[in-house]
């Protein structure tokens, strides 16, 4: 199968599609039945109709994947996929992008569209000028109806293609869809949860790596470069994708400080190293943190390790459907007060696919005032991290609901692992 290049002379709106019929062994199989993705997009229709919204704008590369299955490092030029209230999806991508697209995405070559690389990086033009433009020639600006939802807060929307739809497409009343298919993708399928059931070997693999290579005398860059290897190389039958975000691994004093990455510092008999990370496979994260010591843990660290596990039991022996989000935070903070602690940040996300720069949907969190009603295969990162004045302890697990409670996709020990 080849696809030819939209050269200068194709149609303003040309799609990119194949020329040839012949079998092409490097187009990817659909990750998910035709059905399953017919069940997604009928779920964020009927969301849109809850809403009020004619059509919907994608630009969530997460998003993306989920409803086409569209796979690729583009994000970081605008793409967007059209959501009608009925009729045919439509995925805009720059040209070169466009042309391969099909390798991954299953809808029809007719649907996936290039733009120009002309509009890539200018400064009086963008992309999604010309999108607007070939949206308007289909005839799909009136039958969209005058409201149409945006992602307003996806990390790849920028303002200037904000504004560019807004004078592009004056008869469009622009809202914030608030999230509408990263709640869609808050409950998982079965096929969804094989996947993560993978990734989470891949994170076995990964954290073990880590384990394995913090030793006296070691720089930081050594661990992460023996953790980014493991998640490549995942184990027999489940390869590793790459992940949202890189390995963390704050460490000694400033492991009060999460979200820390790696630097040529050397660790230290006494250090405590923080790891945290994930496994994914095709696209779906399993993130996992743990705290190694080398040498003797001080009190203090002893005193956090005891209280996280009690209080990460508690979360896990509540979770369960019907459960509002909010009891497991109760159950957290009830059994972190009586060691006399606290925890000012939230204790966990829902997490599932995900895409630089984050794992997480931006949708449920651990806290204690969300009333999400927790369902069977939703999903969740519990992040039992205690950051502190000097030093930190940092245990997580990811979490599915289940029929009859929690479950953790690994089996580590939930303890301070010592060297």
């Amino acid at each position: 199968m080849t696809t030819p290049r939209l050269g200068p002379s194709a149609a303003p709106d040309a799609p990119a599609r194949p020329s040839s019929s012949t079998p092409d062994q490097d187009v990817r199989p659909a990750l998910f039945s035709r059905d399953e993705y017919d069940r997604r997009l009928a779920a964020v229709r009927r969301r849109m109709a809850f809403q009020g919204l004619g059509a919907l704008i994608v630009t969530d590369p997460a998003n993306l994947f989920y409803l086409t299955g569209y796979d690729a490092w583009s994000f970081y030029t605008p793409q967007m996929l059209f959501v009608p209230a009925e009729g045919d999806l439509l995925l805009f991508l720059r040209e070169m992008d466009a042309n391969g697209a099909f390798r991954t995405a299953w809808l029809p070559p007719a649907q996936i569209i290039g733009y120009p690389e002309r509009y890539v990086h200018r400064p009086h033009l963008h992309p999604f000028d010309w999108v607007a433009f070939a949206l308007r020639r289909r005839g799909l600006i009136a039958s969209a109806g005058p409201c149409v939802g945006l992602e307003m807060d996806a990390h790849f929307f920028s303002p200037k293609g904000y504004r560019s739809l807004v004078n592009a497409l004056p008869e469009w009343t622009l809202v914030d869809c608030f999230e509408l298919v990263n709640w869609v993708r808050a409950v998982k399928s079965d096929a969804e949860i094989r996947y993560l059931r993978t990734a989470a070997r891949v994170t076995t693999a990964a954290m073990q790596a880590a384990i394995d290579a913090i030793e006296p005398g070691v720089p930081q860059y050594r661990v992460a470069a023996r953790i980014a290897a493991a998640q490549v190389e995942g184990v027999d039958g489940a390869w590793g994708d790459f992940p949202a975000i890189v390995p963390m691994l704050p460490t000694g004093a400033s492991a009060d400080t999460p979200h820390l990455t790696w630097s040529d510092r050397v660790l230290r008999e006494g250090d405590a190293v923080v790891v945290e990370l994930t496994g994914v496979h095709r696209r779906y994260h399993v993130p996992l943190a743990r705290t190694v010591v080398l040498g003797t843990p001080s009190d203090d660290l002893l005193r956090l390790e005891e209280a996280v596990a009690a209080g990460l039991r508690a979360v896990l022996d509540t979770a369960a459907p019907g459960v509002l989000v909010r009891d497991l935070s109760r159950a957290w903070n009830w059994r972190l007060a009586e060691y006399g602690l606290e925890k000012h940040s939230r204790l966990g996300y829902s997490v599932g696919i995900g895409y630089p720069p984050d794992w997480g949907e931006r949708t449920i969190s651990i806290r204690s005032e969300d009333e999400t009603v927790l369902a069977e295969n939703m999903t969740f990162h519990v992040i039992c991290g205690m950051w502190m004045t000097g030093y930190g302890y940092e245990l997580s697990e990811t979490i599915r609901i289940g029929a009859n409670g929690a479950e953790a996709f690994t089996s580590f020990p939930r303890a301070l692992i010592r060297k």
